[in-house]
């Protein structure tokens, strides 16, 4: 299949991804647009698991106040340098970062943040609740696990799916940025402010 600059162009507009490596993807899945976004996606998360050791001393700090100005985000984003960093590119994500922050209400960025004291009271309700369900105690442990993955998934920024695009956490979104901005990225901190709270 001939591969025009017409697709190449709209590939890329969504991915984000370079001019050559979309021409690469669509050549590689002969011109399949949704094999050749994956392609790209995985690509991506490749080229994020090489950065990942790469400092983040850069970027920027981002902010989202939801209409009615009662609730507010602050985020620092960090990658490797200050030339990424005042990218377009680099401050939108950020900004989406703020916004899905504002919307979902993590409460911490990766999972080894969450008090274990938190974890531990949340599987003695799993559990309690198993029992008053009348589940077999041999499978109450397995149904605690899977709740308590269920609940990361809620409170975990990283592991939470993105608000703007639900087949994608957040996770997802910041390795396909490293992979198409080729900068280790990290969330760093954030900050969400209720008035009242």
């Amino acid at each position: 299949m001939q591969i025009d600059a017409k697709m190449v162009k709209e590939l890329r507009e969504q991915t984000g991804a370079g001019m050559m490596d979309c021409k690469k993807a669509l050549t590689e899945t002969d011109g399949d647009f949704e094999k050749a976004v994956t392609v790209l996606r995985e690509k991506g998360i490749a080229k994020a698991a090489k950065r990942s050791g790469k400092s983040t001393s850069e970027g920027l700090i981002a902010s989202y106040i939801h209409a009615g100005n009662k609730l507010g985000v602050l985020v620092e984003v960090a990658c490797e340098t200050d030339f990424v960093a005042r990218t377009d590119d680099f401050g939108n994500l950020a900004r989406d970062i703020a916004m899905h922050i504002a919307a979902a209400a993590p409460i911490c960025v990766e999972r080894d943040q969450v008090d274990p004291e938190l974890i531990r009271k949340e599987r003695d309700i799993y559990r309690q609740q198993a029992l008053n369900e009348g589940k077999p105690e041999k499978i109450i442990d397995k149904i605690v696990d899977g709740k308590i993955e269920k609940y990361m998934a809620e409170v975990v920024l990283m592991e939470q799916a993105f608000v703007k695009d639900g087949d994608r956490t957040i996770g997802d979104l910041i390795k396909e940025k490293i992979g198409s901005l080729g900068e280790n990225i990290q969330i760093k901190r954030f900050c969400r402010f209720r008035l009242g709270e």
